[in-house]
């Protein structure tokens, strides 16, 4: 490798990562370490079941894919509405 390029790449390094601080580098090597705790929020309504209920209102599905999704979440699928086939 050439002085050429290993200037070109030591230029290159220093515009992509920069001169940081000695603080900004513990800043961001504590920013990479992942979390060992995981929080989750447990809610009474399941925003996938009740947008699936507001389409069902206004219309049909034709495969029916939803319909194991509301059986788990506890909810029913509901009556299938073929009024709209008949209006038609």
């Amino acid at each position: 490798m050439s002085e050429q390029d290993n200037l070109e790449r030591k230029l290159s390094e220093l515009l992509e990562d920069g001169e940081m601080a000695p603080e900004d580098k513990v800043a961001r090597e504590v920013r990479q370490i992942s979390p060992k705790y995981e929080i989750r929020i447990q809610t009474k309504l399941d925003p996938i079941v009740e947008e699936t209920l507001r389409y069902r209102k206004i219309g049909r599905e034709l495969d029916d894919r939803y319909d194991k999704y509301l059986e788990r979440a506890g909810q029913s699928p509901g009556p299938k509405d073929d009024s709209q086939d008949r209006e038609s």
